[in-house]
């Protein structure tokens, strides 16, 4: 039986080699991103029918209007649900200005993330299966210097999916947290440094898509930041103060 997935984000970078990968593979898909006609170029360039939703997942009653229409077209079975939807940019709390920064990435990496589970949770308990998978980063590990709103937007999803992920195993639900090291999208092309491991988006959903079906609790992709960040996990924090406090910054969305 084919799978139905639910995808956040995407009309580009993660979001958009997961829908190329699951497509592949025969699944109906119900796609999610802000820019409707790059999102219908997208369902027009993959085999199959796809349900195409343009919204911001900032807005919770549009994106649960998505996941009810798209619950209705598969009648009440959505195997995977992805909240890839991301946003990233340099914050410094110095800058006032900052604040309406951290709240866009907050909003969109951690409170989208909730809301794009809220609407499944109910049918996959009830089916006593399902996925729900969201992404995290290796920059949640540890905070980074320069990037306040997207490390702590991204270790709250890990730890929010980790909350989740212990309500819903006694009902079969299997809750998948990814954190990606650098991958080559939209996103990391702004990046003003070396990024070490790069590895292209494709090959990130070839492995993410792996874990996904076997339902890890977390991983990280690729393996080799997945070393990184087991060590950034036990570092004391003097070491890591100081081997950090020099380290590149994401330009702020401002610039300075």
């Amino acid at each position: 039986m084919s799978l139905n997935v639910f995808i956040t984000g995407a009309s580009s970078g993660l979001g958009e080699a997961l829908a190329r990968r699951y497509a592949a593979q025969g699944a109906t898909l119900g796609l999610v991103a802000r820019r409707g006609e790059v999102l219908r170029t997208l369902a027009d360039s993959l085999p199959g029918t796809h349900a195409c939703y343009a919204l911001d997942v900032r807005d919770r009653a549009a994106l649960h209007g998505a996941a009810a229409d798209f619950l209705a077209r598969c009648a009440g079975r959505v195997d995977v649900v992805v909240a890839s939807a991301g946003i990233s940019a340099g914050t410094l709390s110095e800058h006032t200005e900052d604040f309406a920064v951290f709240q866009a990435i907050l909003n969109t990496n951690l409170m989208a993330t909730v809301a794009t589970f809220e609407p499944f949770v109910a049918p996959m308990r009830a089916r006593g299966q399902g996925r729900l998978v969201g992404i995290g980063s290796v920059a949640g590990v540890r905070g980074l210097p320069g990037a306040g709103a997207y490390s702590a937007s991204k270790a709250a999803v890990a730890t929010y999916c980790e909350s989740l992920r212990v309500e819903l195993a006694p009902a079969g639900v299997k809750v998948v947290t990814i954190a990606p090291g650098y991958i080559r999208t939209p996103m990391t092309a702004a990046n003003p440094y070396r990024m070490p491991f790069l590895m292209d988006a494709a090959a990130f959903a070839e492995r993410g898509e792996a874990a996904i079906a076997r339902g890890v609790r977390y991983t990280v992709i690729p393996w080799q930041m997945g070393m990184v960040a087991r060590l950034m996990r036990v570092l004391p924090d003097w070491v890591y103060d100081r081997a950090a406090k020099d380290a590149p910054r994401k330009p702020r969305k401002g610039g300075g």
